[in-house]
């Protein structure tokens, strides 16, 4: 989920920024700091929306740059488990199917395709036995979030299914909103 979130941190501005007006340095040390920035309790950093407060500078002797308190918000993308997410599949492994959300990717194991047995081709398209659907590199799906993992910052796991009515590929939920319409089961 996409999240506005205010924070308050001291901002170092350095004597090579004193140039620019004071917000537009103190945004450039923020970018700086939280651009990519992860974190279990925050999220994923995906942009400065904006800064609120700006306080007074602080010189601490032997540095150069002055402290400003300063308070601003931003744009952070927090998974949550159970959360349904549009993305595109951007690999294909032997065990499942690597999908981009946007700031982060997830990945369907290949059990969780799709309701059927299902093959790994070494054209990476995974096919379903009976079904005769099959997931390639640049299709569009729908997935829910199953599991959600912080426990190595830098690289956060997120696990997800699309073995569950309304979830998969679209092309796939398009052909059965068609059949059901018709009345065909």
């Amino acid at each position: 989920m996409f999240y506005k979130v205010t924070l308050s941190d001291h901002i170092r501005v350095p004597p090579a920024l004193f140039s620019l007006p004071l917000e537009e340095a103190i945004a450039a040390r923020i970018k700086k700091k939280y651009d990519g920035y992860i974190s279990a309790e925050l999220g994923i950093v995906i942009d400065l929306a904006d800064i609120s407060e700006v306080g007074e500078g602080v010189l601490i002797p032997g540095d150069g740059g002055p402290f400003y308190e300063a308070k601003f918000s931003l744009y952070v993308y927090k998974p949550e488990l159970q959360e349904v997410v549009l993305g595109r599949v951007r690999d294909v492994a032997d065990f499942g199917a690597f999908m981009n959300l946007g700031p982060i990717d997830g990945m369907v194991h290949i059990s969780q395709t799709m309701d059927d047995f299902v093959s790994f081709s070494k054209d990476k398209v995974l096919v379903g036995k009976d079904s005769k659907h099959t997931l390639k590199v640049g299709d569009r799906c729908r997935a829910r979030m199953i599991a959600v993992s912080f426990k190595d910052v830098t690289n956060p796991k997120l696990g997800l299914t699309m073995r569950q009515p309304g979830l998969g590929k679209l092309e796939w939920l398009e052909e059965e909103s068609g059949k059901d319409s018709k009345g065909e089961k």
